[in-house]
């Protein structure tokens, strides 16, 4: 019996490429992530550091010109804060749809996997078929050989 051959072989090398980049993908999009929360978290952390100083000034000599510095400093690590945040809900929707399509890249991959699967069963079914029918004929002229000899 010939040896099993899928025709859709290069199908399913393209898919395999495609679902290993999406796989890639996500897991640069998980890296970004975890970096814009570490970005906000630390921007969130000067925010309340510099907050923190602003009330402590206050309560010793009050200079009106630190605290002007130390407010639009406040704001601008506000702003950052903002951005920092923005930046992270961008990440994790990049996230979500590279997650996506990864799954879709999976679920396309198990497809093709399946046919090739069903498909070598039906040659493995053909070749026992094949091989049960030889062994039969063989069986056959042994036994006839047998009847002619006695």
């Amino acid at each position: 019996m010939k040896r099993f051959h899928f025709p859709l072989q290069a199908v399913a090398v393209m898919r395999t490429h495609r679902e290993l980049r999406a796989r890639q993908a996500l897991a640069a999009a998980t890296q970004a992530c975890s970096v814009a929360e570490a970005r906000l978290t630390a921007a969130q952390a000067r925010a309340g550091e510099i907050a923190a100083g602003i009330a402590a000034a206050r309560h010793g000599n009050f200079r009106a010109g630190d605290q002007a510095v130390f407010i639009a400093l406040h704001r601008r690590e506000c702003v950052a804060v903002d951005d920092a945040a923005s930046q992270l809900a961008a990440a994790r929707a990049e996230m979500g749809r590279r997650r996506d399509a990864c799954v879709e890249a999976q679920r396309q991959l198990k497809i093709v996997t399946k046919l090739e699967e069903k498909a070598r069963a039906v040659h493995r079914l053909a070749c026992q078929a094949v091989e049960q029918s030889q062994m039969d004929e063989y069986a056959g002229q042994r036994a006839g050989k047998k009847k002619a000899l006695s």
